[in-house]
């Protein structure tokens, strides 16, 4: 009897507890890499494309409180669209950026998404650069995010990026900030020389001024961009990062080949 009341409690006895999960670290991260390709689209296709691309960007302003490129990460709010953020974070998969300079800081929201990739890949830090400091005292503290205050241009500015990138090379810049073509001309032109060759530099919002959406904007981000690869060889738009078809950045994600 006893040896049958011992058998019976060890079948009945409660399954070990399972092993807490280990932390995410850098060693899981997949093998898969996207397959980038320009999106193909004949007439009627782009057609279609556009009219709601500008039906999903005008929203923002159309009085129906659809804030479609209102968004927040962890909290904290930015203006993108989620299929570009998508594509950063194959980017940095892929690229593995030791820094991104980003240029426009707003609330904080674009810059903690980046440093919680970098967090995953343990790998990078972000820079980012604002006039405004207006909501400095709500934007996310993350010991990979340094603010800078001033205009992304200024020569004090650049300085201070020049100190923080020191000698590093690999790079990845983001210009979001005054979106008027000359200051996105100067931007381009300022910090090209930190992209190496097979690298990024996204410019920002080249989709207003009619390209597709907000046509009363005026010369902007497009017409900089037109305008820097007419005098830049080195860098080109590269397509293939719009395969979503929906980008806030058409034209603008611009790969340095030389």
């Amino acid at each position: 009897m006893a040896s049958f009341l011992t058998r019976l409690q060890h079948l009945f006895r409660p399954a070990p507890e399972a092993p807490p999960p280990s932390p995410w670290q850098a060693g899981n991260i997949g093998p898969v890499r996207p397959k980038l390709s320009e999106p193909r689209l004949d007439d009627v296709e782009r057609g279609i494309a556009d009219r709601f691309h500008d039906l999903y960007y005008s929203k923002l302003d159309g009085g129906m409180g659809l804030h479609t490129i209102v968004l927040s990460w962890m909290g904290y709010e930015m203006f993108k669209c989620p299929l570009d953020l998508w594509t950063y974070q194959e980017l940095m998969v892929t690229h593995r950026p030791d820094v991104i300079i980003e240029t426009g800081t707003y609330k904080g929201g674009s810059a903690l998404y980046l440093a919680s990739i970098c967090d995953m890949l343990d790998h990078g830090e972000i820079i980012t650069i604002d006039i405004d400091t207006t909501h400095d005292a709500i934007r996310p503290r993350h010991p990979r995010i340094t603010y800078l205050a001033g205009s992304s241009t200024d020569a004090g500015i650049l300085d201070q990026v020049s100190a923080c990138v020191g000698g590093r090379r690999n790079v990845m810049v983001i210009l979001d900030s005054d979106h008027r073509r000359d200051h996105v001309a100067d931007e381009l032109r300022a910090y090209r020389g930190y992209v190496p060759v097979g690298g990024l530099l996204i410019v920002e919002d080249t989709n207003i001024n009619g390209h597709p959406t907000y046509p009363g904007f005026g010369p902007g981000p497009w017409e900089a961009v037109d305008d820097f690869l007419a005098e830049d060889a080195a860098f080109v738009a590269d397509r293939s990062c719009e395969r979503f078809i929906l980008t806030m950045n058409p034209r603008g994600y611009l790969r340095r080949v030389a």
